[in-house]
Parts: C-alpha cells; sequence; structure tokens
C-alpha cells in the first residue's frame, strides 16, 4: 500500500471512529437527557457533530430520514457508516 493509500486508510478508520462516537453520544443524549452546558458530554457532542455533520447533511438531503411511527432512522447516517466501510476496504487493498 502506498503512503497516501495508508493516510486515506487512517482517515477512513478515524472518521469511522467518530460516527461510532457519535451513534454513543446520540444515545447518550436519549438515555441521560440533554448534557449539562459547558460539560464534558456537551463538548463530546458539538466536537463530534462537527465533524460528521458535513458529510452527513448531503446525504440527508437525497436521503430524507425514514418515519415508523413515532422513531425516525436516519438512513444518511447508516449509509455513510456503510460507506466509509466499504471505502476502507477498497483503500486497503489498494
Amino acid at each position: 500500500m502506498s503512503a497516501i493509500g495508508a493516510l486515506l486508510g487512517l482517515v477512513l478508520w478515524l472518521f469511522w471512529l467518530v460516527l461510532i462516537a457519535r451513534v454513543v453520544l446520540d444515545w447518550s443524549v436519549v438515555l441521560a437527557g440533554p448534557p449539562a452546558w459547558g460539560g464534558f458530554r456537551a463538548k463530546a457532542i458539538n466536537v463530534v457533530t462537527r465533524i460528521t455533520e458535513p458529510v452527513l447533511a448531503p446525504v440527508r438531503r437525497v436521503v430524507p430520514p425514514l418515519r415508523v411511527g413515532g422513531v425516525s432512522i436516519d438512513l444518511a447516517f447508516i449509509l455513510v457508516f456503510f460507506a466509509v466501510i466499504v471505502l476502507r476496504n477498497i483503500v486497503s487493498h489498494l
């Protein structure tokens, strides 16, 4: 693997970890309530959202959330999550 491929693989892996962090932090809001203003969890949510939203927002415009009863499933997140996995596999075989 070339240096560029290794760097791209690392960036994709780090982004994948941030996506997982977003899931955990989003569920922490659902289960524990909104974070205290200025607290660690609020800052972590802010950082993770700033990193992931520029990628998720354009996909969300094309693929809107799926409404199932009172629940909304973010299909854009699922698509981006699996796209990152596929891209990591492609890059690792270059």
